[in-house]
Parts: C-alpha cells; sequence; structure tokens
C-alpha cells in the first residue's frame, strides 16, 4: 500500500484559517486536489492546503464510539504508513502533529472539533460530516456522524481518503438519499456459501450500503420446507452471519416464501411463520421479508382459504395476502417494539399497472409494511420518475425497487457475467422510492462491480456518475494497482451486454472493443497507407493487453474470489485474446502482400472455436452453456478479417509496381 511521508514536506493550512507552518524541510507542496470518493458525497469542498498524516497520530474516539467503527480507522492509518497511534481523551488547545476526532455529533468534544475547522454537522440519518483544518503545529481531522450509522459511513470515507498521499484540508457534508440501500440474495440456483455472504456483508459497507435480505430460492427451510425449524447447526451458522452484519452496520433480513404450500387463513400457518421469525430473533435478527413472488394466485392451496376469501382470483388473493401479512405485522411489534416494518413482494411485483390485485393490496395492506417493486418489467430497461411515481400510486405507498441486475439466473444471461455500469435510472427516484436492492449473481465477487453503481446511485441519485463509479469498482477489486484495473476493465468490456427477458438488451456488448474495431475496419476500408498502418499497431497493442489481462487478474492484487468465480471466462478471454493476435498478424501480413495472412487466419478460427467450446462451471449458475466474450463483437471481426484485404490482389499489384 501507498507510504505517507517520512521525507515527504508539505505547507499546511486549515480549512477556514490562513497561518501556514513548514513541516520538516520548507519546500513547497503541491496544490490539494479534489479526491475522488464513492459514493459521490452530497457535498464536498476543498480548503486552502494540505494534511499529511505522518508517523505518529492521535487518535480521541468518543465513549460511545464502536469498537468497529475505531477499527475501521486505525487499520486505514496503519495501511496508510502511521507507525504510532496514541489514545487520547481530550483534545489539546494547541495540537502538535495530526489529530483525529472521532464520535457522533452528541459528544461536546466532536461538537468542538467541528467549530474549530468552522464546520457546521449534518443532521439527517446516517449523515456525517468530516472536517480538515490545521491549527498551529498540528492537523485536526474530524469525523463526526449524526448516529451511529453515519460515523461508521464516515470511517468509510476517511478509508478512502488516507489511501492518497496527501489529504487535502476539506469537508465534507454527506448523507443517503434512499433509507435502504444494499442486496437482496434471491437468485435462483445455487446459493452462495456462508463465506461468499460474510465477504458481500465487508463489501457492503464499504459502499455505505445498509440493507441485506437473505432470500436464497434454493433454502429449503426458507421455502419449499418453510414450516419446519432450522437444524441447530444451520440457525448457529446464521447467527454468525448475523453478527458480521451488525459488525457492519448492515440490517440483516430474513426472508420467508411461503406462497406455493401457504394457506392463508389457517391459524396454523401464521403460527408457523410467526415461529420461524421468533427462532431468527433469538440469534439476532430483527427484520422480516414475506415474498410472495413467482406463485399461483389462480388457485387456492386449501380449502379453507375458498371458504374465507370465496373463488380464487388476483382480487382475493390480493385481500387473502394482505390478512396474512398484517397479522405478522402486528405479532413483529409486539414482540420487538422497535423493530423496522416488515418487507413483502407481492405476486403482481413488476409494472404499475392498475389491476384488482394491487388494488386489493392497496385497500386492505397494513400502510407500514414496505412493498417490493421490480420496475417496469422483471428485468427492466429503464426505470423513470413517473414509473416509480405510477408504483407509488398502484400500491399505495413508496415502494422499495428490487432492481434485477447483474442476476444472471435466467435464459437470456446464460454463458454471461454481467458487469455493465449501473444505468438508466433516473436521477430524482430517490424522491419516489423508498430504496434500491440489487439482485446479485450466483457469482458473489463478480457482483460486486453492479452493485457497487447500485448502492451509489441509492446513496446520491442526483450526483450519480455511471463510468467513475464503475472506474472505482473496479480500482477497489485490483486492490488499487492501476495495471490490474486497467485488466479489469478490458474483462468488464467483455461483459458488458445486458440482457431483458426480450430479444433486446438494455446495454450493448463490448462498446470500447466494438470501437476500436471498427476503427480498424474504417482504416482498412478508406484510410491510407499510413491510416492503415497505425490502425493495424493499435489492433496489435489492444490484442497484446487483451491476452495478458487474465493473468494480471489471476496474479493476486485483484480480489482472488473474483478470479475464482470468473475462472472460465478468463479462460475464454486469453484464447479470445491470441485469437486476435492472430487475427491481427493476418492482417498485417495481408497488408504487406505475403501469403502468410491465410495460416494466421486459419489458426486464429481455430482458437476461436476453442474458446467458444468452453462452458459455464456445472451447477455453478442455474442456467449453464457456452461462455460468451464479448459476443457479436469479437467473434464477427475475427471471422470478417480474412475478407478485408485481399492478399492475392495485393500481390498482383506489387508485381505490376516492379515491372
Amino acid at each position: 500500500m501507498r507510504m505517507l511521508f517520512t521525507c515527504l514536506t508539505v505547507v499546511m493550512f486549515g480549512y477556514s484559517g490562513t497561518n501556514a507552518q513548514t513541516i520538516h524541510h520548507a519546500t513547497q507542496s503541491r496544490p490539494a486536489t479534489m479526491p475522488s470518493i464513492f459514493p459521490v458525497p452530497v457535498s464536498m469542498e476543498l480548503g486552502k492546503g494540505s494534511i499529511v498524516l505522518g508517523r505518529s497520530v492521535v487518535l480521541i474516539a468518543t465513549p460511545e464510539t464502536e469498537a468497529e467503527t475505531v477499527g475501521l480507522v486505525r487499520n486505514a492509518l496503519v495501511l496508510a504508513g502511521v507507525e504510532s497511534i496514541t489514545v487520547a481523551k481530550q483534545l489539546p488547545q494547541h495540537p502538535d502533529g495530526p489529530h483525529i476526532v472521532m464520535g457522533t455529533t452528541g459528544a461536546t468534544i466532536v461538537r468542538t472539533a467541528l467549530a474549530k475547522s468552522g464546520a457546521v454537522q449534518d443532521s439527517s440519518t446516517e449523515g456525517y460530516t468530516i472536517a480538515g483544518t490545521v491549527m498551529g503545529n498540528g492537523a485536526l481531522i474530524t469525523l463526526a456522524g449524526h448516529d451511529a450509522d453515519g460515523l461508521f459511513h464516515a470511517a468509510q470515507t476517511f478509508r478512502q481518503l488516507a489511501q492518497r498521499k496527501v489529504i487535502p484540508a476539506l469537508l465534507i457534508k454527506d448523507h443517503p438519499a434512499m433509507p435502504i440501500r444494499g442486496t437482496i440474495e434471491g437468485f435462483y440456483g445455487k446459493p452462495w456459501s456462508m463465506s461468499d455472504r460474510e465477504k458481500h456483508l465487508g463489501f457492503l459497507a464499504t459502499v455505505k450500503a445498509n440493507t441485506y435480505i437473505y432470500s436464497p430460492k434454493d433454502d429449503p427451510y426458507a421455502r419449499d420446507r418453510w414450516r419446519e425449524d432450522y437444524p441447530a447447526a444451520t440457525l448457529a451458522a446464521l447467527g454468525r452471519l448475523v453478527a458480521v452484519a451488525k459488525r457492519n452496520h448492515i440490517n440483516f433480513v430474513y426472508a420467508i416464501s411461503p406462497g406455493p404450500t401457504v394457506c392463508f387463513s389457517d391459524p396454523a400457518d401464521l403460527h408457523h411463520m410467526e415461529r420461524k421469525f421468533a427462532a431468527l430473533r433469538s440469534i439476532g435478527v430483527h427484520s422480516f421479508y414475506v415474498a410472495l413472488d413467482d406463485i399461483e394466485y389462480t388457485k387456492w392451496n386449501c380449502d379453507l382459504d375458498k371458504t374465507t376469501f370465496g373463488p380464487s382470483g388476483a382480487e382475493a388473493a390480493g385481500i387473502a395476502q394482505a390478512k396474512l401479512l398484517n397479522a405478522l405485522q402486528a405479532n413483529i411489534k409486539k414482540n420487538d417494539p422497535a423493530a423496522p416494518p416488515l418487507i413483502m413482494v407481492p405476486t403482481e411485483y413488476y409494472d404499475a399497472k392498475e389491476t384488482p390485485y394491487k388494488a386489493a393490496l392497496r385497500k386492505n395492506l397494513d400502510s407500514q409494511i414496505v412493498v417490493q417493486w421490480t420496475g417496469t418489467d422483471v428485468v427492466p430497461p429503464a426505470i423513470s420518475v413517473p414509473d416509480a411515481r405510477a408504483a407509488t400510486k398502484a400500491f399505495g405507498r413508496k415502494t422499495l425497487l428490487w432492481d434485477n441486475y447483474p442476476v444472471n439466473d435466467y435464459g437470456e444471461s446464460a454463458g454471461r457475467l454481467l458487469l455493465a455500469p449501473y444505468v438508466k435510472r433516473e436521477a430524482g427516484l430517490s424522491g419516489e422510492l423508498a430504496g434500491i436492492l440489487s439482485n446479485p449473481m450466483n457469482q458473489e465477487a463478480p457482483s460486486r462491480v453492479a452493485v457497487t453503481g447500485v448502492v451509489a446511485f441509492a446513496w446520491n441519485d442526483k450526483g450519480y456518475d455511471a463510468a467513475r463509479i464503475w472506474l472505482a469498482a473496479a480500482r477497489e477489486l485490483a486492490g488499487g494497482d492501476e495495471q490490474a484495473t486497467a485488466a479489469l476493465l478490458t474483462f468488464f468490456d467483455t461483459q458488458h451486454m445486458a440482457p431483458t427477458f426480450g430479444s433486446q438488451p438494455w446495454q450493448v456488448q463490448a462498446p470500447k472493443m466494438k470501437a476500436l474495431l471498427d476503427g480498424v475496419r474504417d482504416a482498412i476500408a478508406n484510410g491510407d497507407v499510413t491510416a492503415r498502418h497505425e490502425a493495424l499497431a493499435r489492433l496489435r497493442q489492444y490484442a497484446a493487453a487483451f491476452t495478458n489481462a487474465p493473468d494480471i487478474i489471476r496474479a493476486g492484487t485483484v480480489d482472488t474470489s473474483f478470479a475464482l468465480d470468473a475462472r472460465p471466462w478468463l479462460d475464454a478471454m486469453q484464447l479470445w485474446g491470441r485469437a486476435l493476435q492472430l487475427t491481427a498478424a493476418g492482417l498485417e501480413a495481408a497488408d504487406n502482400g505475403n501469403a502468410a495472412a491465410g495460416r494466421y487466419f486459419a489458426s486464429a478460427v481455430q482458437l476461436a472455436a476453442a474458446a467458444a467450446a468452453i462452458h459455464t462451471i456445472p451447477g455453478a449458475t442455474r442456467v449453464g452453456g457456452p461462455i460468451r466474450i464479448a459476443d457479436g463483437v469479437l467473434d464477427v471481426f475475427v471471422a470478417d478479417a480474412p475478407k478485408l484485404i485481399a492478399v492475392d490482389s495485393m500481390e498482383s499489384v506489387i508485381r505490376t509496381s516492379e515491372k
């Protein structure tokens, strides 16, 4: 990691002051630059100078500050090169060296530290303020949370700031736009392992998410055998996961999916759910969820429902579901008055068209219960503010968006990792949604690319920049290594296509590669000799980087879980890269009138066939199949290349010119 200081000397200025103090030897510092923080803060202003932490820092944490939050700051300091962290309880009148004050704004020392920097606290739920200033011979950095969650988010921002060689004097005021942000493990197919989930919870903390819903479709005790108690070992494992979530300030939500067999009017089934929730409450779960998606509502599961609600149908289903959910909500509040409201996903979970089912829910469902909605379709190509407003009207409350991206458990996603940026969600949705939860892929680590964007958008939709967040996600996976970041971005481009349930994807495939290959085609077709040579040189250079990218990704700088999850894609990418290298060699040979071009092209086709024959890991994804690498772009170019330059014609031209 980056080492900060000893020989580095700077001139430091306070955020609001004008005093300058030369540290160590008198040399002029570089101008302070705006840091890149993700999610993008609501407000961030540079001061007039920079702060260098040095080898020694004094840390003042208020008594109520959680150990995990203090540990996060300590770890960031150690990684930044700080060798000595001294603990203090009071801020000296004239600090000597860097001091960090952290706590919630209810503490006097925190308010005093903010006042010294001329800062006003952020007073929003989960909000925080970071102020950096210079005081005489020392520096003061204040991490002030409106609440414990806000302070934890401040520590996550400081973690990013401390990765720089120099921290600018600045003032950050920040808070989330949406109250619920995170993921729902709601895909079909192989569930994540407990290890995957623990890693995911740690990741969610870094992007300032606050919610994880445990809803794997293939957990038998949550769906097919939902009436049965969890085995003691499984319950204990879930308890450990809940503890990890708590340490990371993530609300662990337990989801049950009784829809295929539940009898809505049977008190025994209500009791089964209450008992299941009580067992989860005993291991620390306070938030609950009932999934009623992907079930039939045109028939009852029991005769008692027919007697109670009449003939089956959409409206009767809405009434029956509301009755059961209202009873569960009442039971939750009775046993845990501070618990968040029950969340449910309805049977009609997509579109916002008025229907008898939605009308029945709107009329009968407890107004506190949160309703999930997947947007304009199961996998929506875009979501606008009017779309969300229509959903609010249809369900009678702001909905919690279940965004089915980057989930890859359906046929159109076979052979793909979905790694495109999170786009086509309109700024301003925070005014119409209760939050956004991403439904990730069966592959946990690759899911982080898109989830980083989802959570960043939910945190600050109006300040969201998809391209910058995409780069930040790559850099984070790469551990800050720029070569590995570039390799990841090259790989991401091959998995850019985002399908829907229809024939048209909502994001195009390999846009960067396509632009380069289109440029090569154009230079061959319309350019002069120099233009062709330059284009082919660019192709050769790109093909080499493309071929080397999998090895760089596997080399150890990139999170090892990512390389493991993406193994067959990386294998196929390397073969495709070698095919592209041979294609480039064939084009250069053809451009020089060399008949060896044919051999290069033939070898490229053989490697392309070998790459196309690689399949997904059996059982890893619900829908397996051949691995797709920049399909429709790379494969087409390799196939078309032999037709772009006629070798025989060029040799004829050369012989004629020689005469």
